[in-house]
């Protein structure tokens, strides 16, 4: 005779009960997706909008700086020239481009908010009309 698996909680699970337990389906998975926020109507802070592009801007203006210092570096030291040359460039392209990115995703955020807030009144306007 087998024995049925123990679960972790210790209660015993016949095979026919672990085709009952829920699985990761699409409409679970939906739920904990990046994309939740345009199913819920609550409001968010400014901090939680645009937190992101601030880190990516901040991130960026630091990188770009740090590639500024490395490249004047290049011309006052003497010892390891060829490193510095090499380094600085490439972090102030790198820090320039985080830099832009950060601030392009700005406008894009706020034209998505414009956006989500008409199509919130749309709605609240269909609902009004139709469910009469």
């Amino acid at each position: 005779m087998e024995i049925p698996p123990k679960s972790p909680d210790g209660s015993e699970k016949s095979p026919q009960s672990k085709e009952l337990l829920p699985s990761n389906t699409a409409s679970t998975l939906c739920i904990s997706s990046r994309s939740e926020s345009v199913w819920t109507s609550e409001s968010r802070s400014k901090w939680d909008i645009y937190h992101k592009p601030i880190i990516v801007v901040s991130v960026g203006a630091a990188v770009f700086l740090f590639g500024v210092v490395i490249t004047s570096l290049s011309c006052i030291q003497i010892k390891n020239k060829n490193v510095y040359k090499m380094c600085g460039p490439a972090l102030l392209s790198m820090g320039l481009m985080l830099l832009v990115c950060g601030l392009v995703w700005i406008p894009i955020i706020r034209k998505k908010q414009k956006q989500r807030q008409k199509s919130q009144f749309l709605q609240t306007l269909k609902s009004f009309f139709f469910n009469r």
